[in-house]
């Protein structure tokens, strides 16, 4: 019997399993040169893991840094104590190296958002390459719509930066239709790059200078300083705007002679 029972369990030692151990996810490994979906108000190329998601809030105070006087400036707190502009973003990962995403602010704009990844950075080719679509809508969607195409081309050096160029299309730039312009579109080309200056700490710049179409104000410019902690992204930013979809970023700044500060914070899930 024991023999028996030996034989058994030898048996279902060396019969072959059926089951597959499922292969890990690359898309779940922390990117160290590019740990976050966006850069201060433009998109990166991290993808989002299939069916995991991530939140984020951006909050902008609307107290330009440059009105009044110091002293003024300093009664207000730097401008903590007057009025914000705050979106919230979810983006989820439809599908492997695509994403879907809604943000709204609370000047009642809500956009919606797609991106996928087309070619992938390797020894063989140096840049990453996404397509983008997006759309504005004023009023909580329901009054000037502005749609935008685009593509994000990044390169990552290592694990200690990572550099944007983006050209993006946006239709209706002009939502105002008492505004006479020859044009109501606008392309930009934004302009980025985050690096790694301490094991979790990172420096960010980004710009949007405005090729052709509408363009009024100055293009949108934005510096921050940035601490990762685990899941979280924590971002403290200084902006001549206040835009954070493309719509409003294809308007440009109010001027440069006007800064914002804001943060933003995303969480991965």
């Amino acid at each position: 019997m024991l023999s028996f029972f030996a034989i058994l369990v030898l048996a279902a030692g060396t019969a072959p399993s059926n089951a597959q151990t499922p292969a890990s996810d690359p898309d779940l490994d922390l990117n160290m040169a590019q740990p976050d979906f966006t850069l201060v108000g433009l998109p990166t190329n991290l993808r989002v893991p299939k069916f995991k998601s991530a939140f984020r809030v951006t909050h902008r105070f609307t107290r330009p840094l440059g009105d009044g006087s110091f002293s003024d400036l300093a009664s207000d707190f730097f401008g903590l104590d007057t009025g914000a502009q705050i979106g919230l973003e979810y983006r989820f990962g439809i599908l492997s190296k695509t994403q879907i995403g809604i943000n709204r602010t609370s000047d009642r704009t809500i956009a919606f958002f797609g991106q996928r990844e087309v070619f992938a950075q390797s020894e063989n080719f140096p840049l990453t390459i996404s397509a983008l679509a997006t759309i504005d809508g004023t009023d909580n969607f329901s009054d000037s719509y502005s749609p935008a195409l685009g593509a994000v081309v990044s390169s990552t050096i290592g694990e200690w930066a990572a550099l944007y160029l983006e050209p993006v299309w946006v239709n209706n730039s002009n939502v105002l239709p008492s505004e006479l312009a020859d044009e109501n579109d606008t392309f930009f080309v934004g302009m980025a790059a985050r690096v790694r200056v301490r094991p979790t700490l990172y420096l960010v710049f980004e710009g949007s200078p405005r090729v052709s179409g509408y363009k009024p104000g100055e293009a949108q410019m934005s510096f921050a300083l940035e601490k990762r902690l685990g899941g979280h992204m924590f971002q403290m930013n200084i902006s001549n705007g206040i835009g954070t979809t493309f719509g409003p970023i294809a308007r440009g700044g109010r001027s440069n002679d006007d800064w914002f500060i804001g943060f933003n914070i995303t969480r991965k899930f």
